[in-house]
């Protein structure tokens, strides 16, 4: 039999020719090449179709759906339907086609009526029958059953010729399988493009970190080159014109040495605390504290500042307001931090210092009537790194504002920004009058002063470098001790077996053994076993100060040493002796 088809595309020829297979079972046994190459022409253009959808991005209902209208097209009218499980388990109806050619044949059976959304359960695919022209195909590969694809045919029960009952399956199955081969496809696609946009997204968020840290790194050497020209320079001039204490001017280079070296030390401090908070180092040290005396410390810090600039410092504490639980020295911080900021973007009128309670808060304002802020920029205020576009230039290196709000978070507070441009700036800090139960307080007790220097022992110092050494020679010898130095563990040992020292100094990292193992060794030891060893370090992260207590040290002081505490510290130990 000689299949008749007009000239039409290759898809409608396709559907055509198939159609007339299935309506006419004897042309599928007299050609069953015939056959077999229309089967292979339908899979490639349901391949095709299924690939026109990949371009576009599809998602899986639009390839199921693609494939339940490709079936339609060939299956002599027959209703098609794919029944997916819901997020519950039970399955739906997801997705409905049917050939327009769908003839209404003398004899037709009753359709089995099927409608989008239409629930199902097992039973009913159970009960579908190819004697009422129905059938089912398991939608599945290996692994994974995705659902269930339903045939309803509107005329008789379905085709019992073997023939064309294999023409039949050859078109379902094998077009089932390229559907869920491309649905893995897609997923994988998919998969691949969300990495990408992932990828991508890090990318530039690691270029915009890496932008920032040259910016900050910039900004940190402008911030330590200054005071180490004030140093330098300074410290030139007193050489060369040679230190006499009487020289008013002489006494004023020293104040400017000290005051650019504080300057450099608070700079450390600032990157040193933002870096232990972000590694969750941190920890506050509360105690009740009186609001007035913080606020006017913190205002006297920059007095100097506010008065070279001819501003204002104004101060205002709300009645009532009298005590706080927090850690003194981070309040401080918080407060001169705000206060340093508006002095920097203010050039004439004030500054001022509110402080009122508002119920369990009490609430620090810095207000200014300086250059104020932008709407965009107050979006990345207290970002690390951050400079704002109006800043001075060469001045701060983005860290204070970053590290005054992770401050006031640790505290269980927290801060805000009320700004216009050309119209001042206020920013508020919210802490709550007791300690968060996040925070461990100070142990209660009485607060006694350091003990007096006894002015007399012996020391042992072991330290490598030589002008720190020096230094400490200098001063401890001035207060009446008796001090001995050791530039290695070899000398510490002769040092040792000339005199037991009434205290020892010990640094950290000795050029041939670190000072945490000679602690220990000489913990060991009998003769040295109640020495009281106190290290000196340049260590100063969380849990440094434990490390060397578990060593054997009997107390821990950090670089650069503030003199005075050295002095109070060798005090209370060699007392002790």
């Amino acid at each position: 039999m000689t299949l008749q088809l007009h000239q039409t595309s290759r898809e409608e020829s396709t559907s055509a020719a198939l159609r007339q297979f299935f309506t006419q079972p004897d042309s599928c046994i007299a050609n069953p090449l015939a056959a077999a190459y229309w089967v292979e022409r339908f899979l490639n253009d349901v391949n095709a179709r299924l690939f026109e959808c990949l371009n576009n991005a599809p998602t899986e209902a639009k390839l199921w759906q693609t494939l339940a209208d490709e079936l339609a097209q060939i299956l002599n009218g027959e209703l098609v339907a794919i029944a997916l499980p819901t997020e519950t388990g039970a399955l739906k109806i997801q997705h409905l086609a049917a050939s327009m050619m769908s003839p209404d044949r003398p004899g037709c059976m009753a359709r089995f009526e099927i409608e989008l959304g239409q629930e199902l359960t097992l039973l009913d695919l159970q009960s579908l029958s190819p004697l009422k022209g129905q059938s089912t195909w398991e939608l599945c590969d290996r692994t994974i059953t995705y659902g269930w694809l339903i045939t309803v045919s509107p005329t008789s029960p379905l085709p019992i010729d073997t023939a064309l009952m294999q023409l039949r399956h050859q078109c379902i199955s094998r077009a089932i399988a390229q559907t869920i081969q491309l649905i893995h496809h897609a997923k994988t696609t998919q998969g691949l493009l969300q990495k990408c946009q992932m990828l991508a997204t890090d990318n530039r968020e690691l270029t915009q970190i890496s932008k920032l840290k040259s910016e900050f790194l910039a900004n940190t050497s402008h911030e330590i080159r200054t005071p180490l020209s004030s140093i330098l320079g300074f410290t030139h001039l007193l050489r060369e014109q040679g230190y006499t204490p009487s020289n008013l001017r002489h006494q004023e280079y020293l104040k400017i040495i000290l005051s650019s070296g504080q300057h450099l030390l608070a700079l450390i401090n600032d990157i040193l605390d933002l870096s232990k908070i972000e590694a969750n180092q941190f920890t506050l040290q509360p105690e009740p504290i009186e609001v007035s005396e913080v606020c006017k410390l913190a205002l006297k810090l920059v007095q100097e500042k506010a008065s070279d600039k001819g501003l204002l410092l104004k101060l205002a504490i709300a009645p009532g307001v009298t005590a706080i639980v927090a850690d003194p020295l981070r309040l401080k911080q918080m407060l001169f931090n705000l206060l340093s900021n508006a002095l920097k973007f203010t050039d004439r009128g004030s500054v001022g210092l509110e402080v009122k309670a508002v119920a369990d808060l009490i609430e620090f304002t810095v207000w200014d009537t300086g250059t104020g802020i932008s709407s965009e920029q107050q979006q990345i205020l207290f970002r690390p790194y951050i400079q704002l576009r109006n800043a001075p230039p060469g001045e701060g290196t983005g860290l204070g504002l970053a590290l005054t709000r992770r401050l006031a978070e640790l505290h269980g507070g927290w801060i805000r920004v009320e700004s216009e441009p050309n119209r001042g700036s206020r920013f508020t800090i919210a802490l709550p009058r007791t300690v968060p139960d996040t925070v461990a307080p100070r142990a209660n007790g009485p607060c006694t002063p350091p003990p007096a220097a006894s002015c007399s022992g012996s020391i042992l110092l072991v330290e490598d470098h030589a002008i720190n050494a020096r230094l400490i020679l200098t001063y401890l010898g001035k207060l009446g001790y008796t001090v001995t130095w050791a530039k290695s563990s070899e000398e510490m040992w002769q040092a040792l077996q000339q005199s037991v020292p009434t205290l020892i100094l010990m640094d950290i990292h000795l050029p041939d053994v670190d000072g945490l193992t000679l602690t220990q060794q000489l913990r060991s030891m009998t003769p040295y076993q109640s020495i009281p060893i106190v290290v000196q370090t340049a260590m100063a992260m969380k849990g440094d100060r434990e490390k060397c207590l578990a060593a054997g040290a009997t107390d821990y002081v950090t670089k650069p040493i503030d003199l005075t505490a050295l002095a109070q510290t060798v005090a209370k130990y060699s007392q002790k002796r």
